[in-house]
Protein backbone atom coordinates (compact mmCIF):
# COMPACT_ATOMS: atom_id res chain seq x y z
CA UNK A 1 0.00 0.00 0.00
CA UNK A 2 2.98 1.76 -0.21
CA UNK A 3 1.70 4.59 -3.13
CA UNK A 4 -1.61 4.82 -4.56
CA UNK A 5 -0.23 3.88 -7.81
CA UNK A 6 -1.31 0.12 -8.06
CA UNK A 7 -0.22 -1.52 -11.41
CA UNK A 8 -1.28 -0.93 -14.20
CA UNK A 9 -0.83 1.98 -12.79
CA UNK A 10 2.50 2.37 -11.73
CA UNK A 11 4.39 6.13 -11.68
CA UNK A 12 1.63 7.97 -13.50
CA UNK A 13 2.75 11.66 -14.17
CA UNK A 14 -0.42 13.10 -12.41
CA UNK A 15 -0.98 10.91 -9.22
CA UNK A 16 -4.17 10.99 -7.04
CA UNK A 17 -2.63 12.00 -3.46
CA UNK A 18 -5.26 11.86 -0.81
CA UNK A 19 -4.79 12.87 2.63
CA UNK A 20 -5.98 10.15 5.25
CA UNK A 21 -8.88 11.54 7.34
CA UNK A 22 -7.27 11.79 10.41
CA UNK A 23 -5.21 14.12 8.99
CA UNK A 24 -7.23 16.77 7.24
CA UNK A 25 -6.72 20.22 7.77
CA UNK A 26 -3.12 19.39 9.59
CA UNK A 27 -1.15 20.77 7.05
CA UNK A 28 1.79 23.36 6.68
CA UNK A 29 -0.46 26.25 6.30
CA UNK A 30 -1.93 25.48 9.70
CA UNK A 31 1.58 24.98 11.17
CA UNK A 32 3.77 27.63 10.12
CA UNK A 33 2.85 31.29 10.49
CA UNK A 34 1.75 33.22 8.01
CA UNK A 35 4.69 34.73 7.07
CA UNK A 36 6.90 31.27 6.58
CA UNK A 37 4.15 30.24 4.45
CA UNK A 38 4.16 32.96 2.19
CA UNK A 39 8.02 32.86 1.75
CA UNK A 40 7.84 29.17 0.91
CA UNK A 41 4.86 29.05 -1.24
CA UNK A 42 6.28 32.45 -3.50
CA UNK A 43 10.17 30.46 -3.51
CA UNK A 44 8.09 27.37 -4.93
CA UNK A 45 6.25 29.42 -7.48
CA UNK A 46 9.27 31.39 -8.55
CA UNK A 47 12.03 27.97 -9.03
CA UNK A 48 8.98 26.79 -11.14
CA UNK A 49 8.66 29.81 -12.58
CA UNK A 50 4.95 30.15 -12.31
CA UNK A 51 4.37 26.86 -14.00
CA UNK A 52 2.42 23.33 -12.83
CA UNK A 53 5.63 21.51 -12.06
CA UNK A 54 3.07 18.06 -13.96
CA UNK A 55 1.76 19.75 -16.64
CA UNK A 56 2.90 22.91 -17.44
CA UNK A 57 -0.13 24.80 -17.52
CA UNK A 58 -1.00 27.10 -15.61
CA UNK A 59 -4.54 28.60 -13.72
CA UNK A 60 -6.63 31.70 -15.05
CA UNK A 61 -7.00 33.24 -11.72
CA UNK A 62 -3.73 32.50 -10.44
CA UNK A 63 -1.13 30.39 -12.64
CA UNK A 64 0.03 27.99 -9.66
CA UNK A 65 -0.87 27.14 -6.34
CA UNK A 66 1.99 25.54 -3.54
CA UNK A 67 0.87 21.21 -3.11
CA UNK A 68 2.42 19.76 -0.02
CA UNK A 69 3.85 16.29 -0.96
CA UNK A 70 3.63 13.27 1.38
CA UNK A 71 5.15 10.08 2.01
CA UNK A 72 3.83 7.47 4.07
CA UNK A 73 5.08 4.52 5.83
CA UNK A 74 2.16 2.35 6.63
CA UNK A 75 4.00 0.86 8.86
CA UNK A 76 4.52 2.86 11.76
CA UNK A 77 2.01 5.28 10.61
CA UNK A 78 4.24 8.35 9.93
CA UNK A 79 2.76 11.10 7.39
CA UNK A 80 6.05 12.53 5.94
CA UNK A 81 6.29 15.73 3.97
CA UNK A 82 8.93 15.13 1.45
CA UNK A 83 8.38 18.18 -0.17
CA UNK A 84 6.50 21.17 -2.00
CA UNK A 85 5.24 21.57 -5.85
CA UNK A 86 4.05 24.33 -7.56
CA UNK A 87 0.71 22.91 -9.41
CA UNK A 88 -1.75 24.24 -11.74
CA UNK A 89 -5.08 24.48 -10.38
CA UNK A 90 -6.55 21.91 -12.51
CA UNK A 91 -3.04 19.71 -11.42
CA UNK A 92 -4.10 20.49 -7.57
CA UNK A 93 -7.52 19.63 -7.65
CA UNK A 94 -6.62 16.15 -9.31
CA UNK A 95 -4.30 15.47 -6.10
CA UNK A 96 -7.25 16.12 -4.15
CA UNK A 97 -10.06 14.45 -5.90
CA UNK A 98 -12.21 13.57 -2.87
CA UNK A 99 -12.30 17.47 -1.68
CA UNK A 100 -13.11 18.18 -5.82
CA UNK A 101 -15.71 15.64 -5.82
CA UNK A 102 -17.23 17.24 -2.66
CA UNK A 103 -17.21 20.50 -4.32
CA UNK A 104 -18.76 19.18 -7.81
CA UNK A 105 -15.47 19.37 -9.77
CA UNK A 106 -14.74 15.31 -10.10
CA UNK A 107 -15.79 15.51 -13.96
CA UNK A 108 -13.25 18.13 -14.88
CA UNK A 109 -10.48 16.17 -11.99
CA UNK A 110 -11.49 12.93 -14.43
CA UNK A 111 -10.71 14.90 -17.30
CA UNK A 112 -7.50 16.63 -16.60
CA UNK A 113 -6.36 13.15 -15.22
CA UNK A 114 -6.95 11.55 -18.29
CA UNK A 115 -5.39 14.71 -20.29
CA UNK A 116 -2.35 14.36 -18.53
CA UNK A 117 -1.49 10.51 -17.97
CA UNK A 118 -3.26 9.78 -21.28
CA UNK A 119 -5.53 7.42 -19.95
CA UNK A 120 -9.32 6.64 -21.46
CA UNK A 121 -12.32 7.46 -18.88
CA UNK A 122 -11.73 3.77 -17.71
CA UNK A 123 -8.91 3.50 -16.35
CA UNK A 124 -8.87 6.69 -14.65
CA UNK A 125 -12.18 5.41 -12.62
CA UNK A 126 -10.04 2.35 -12.00
CA UNK A 127 -6.83 4.36 -10.42
CA UNK A 128 -9.18 6.68 -8.58
CA UNK A 129 -11.55 3.59 -6.94
CA UNK A 130 -7.75 2.44 -6.36
CA UNK A 131 -6.32 5.78 -4.54
CA UNK A 132 -9.86 5.61 -2.80
CA UNK A 133 -9.10 2.06 -0.76
CA UNK A 134 -5.36 3.09 -0.20
CA UNK A 135 -7.14 6.05 1.44
CA UNK A 136 -9.63 4.11 3.51
CA UNK A 137 -7.55 1.79 4.71
CA UNK A 138 -5.09 4.58 5.63
CA UNK A 139 -7.99 6.74 7.72
CA UNK A 140 -8.83 3.69 9.68
CA UNK A 141 -5.08 5.19 11.94
CA UNK A 142 -4.18 8.08 13.28
CA UNK A 143 -1.00 9.41 11.65
CA UNK A 144 1.58 11.19 13.13
CA UNK A 145 2.46 14.27 10.78
CA UNK A 146 6.82 14.73 9.99
CA UNK A 147 7.34 18.35 8.77
CA UNK A 148 10.94 18.32 10.08
CA UNK A 149 11.61 19.34 5.97
CA UNK A 150 10.29 22.44 7.17
CA UNK A 151 13.56 23.52 9.05
CA UNK A 152 16.06 23.11 5.62
CA UNK A 153 13.27 24.64 3.76
CA UNK A 154 12.93 27.63 5.95
CA UNK A 155 16.34 28.32 7.32
CA UNK A 156 17.06 31.04 4.91
CA UNK A 157 13.48 32.86 5.44
CA UNK A 158 14.56 32.68 9.13
CA UNK A 159 17.91 33.85 9.34
CA UNK A 160 16.81 36.83 7.70
CA UNK A 161 13.61 37.76 10.08
CA UNK A 162 16.03 36.88 13.46
CA UNK A 163 18.88 39.46 11.74
CA UNK A 164 16.11 42.14 11.13
CA UNK A 165 14.35 41.76 14.37
CA UNK A 166 18.07 42.19 15.73
CA UNK A 167 18.50 45.12 13.88
CA UNK A 168 15.04 46.28 15.27
CA UNK A 169 16.40 45.77 18.67
CA UNK A 170 19.47 47.42 18.06
CA UNK A 171 17.71 50.53 16.95
CA UNK A 172 16.65 53.10 19.17
CA UNK A 173 13.08 53.78 19.73
CA UNK A 174 13.14 57.71 19.53
CA UNK A 175 15.65 60.56 17.89
CA UNK A 176 15.72 63.45 20.01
Amino acid sequence: MEDCDPSPFANPRLSIELVPSSSWFDNVRARIPVPEWDFLRKQIYTAAEDCCEICGGRGSNHPVECHERWHYDDKKKIQRLDGLLALCPACHQVKHIGLAEVRGLYDQSISQLCKVNGWDSIDATEYVQAAFDIWAARSKHEWEVDILVLDELLRDFRTKRSGEIQKMWDEPLFDF
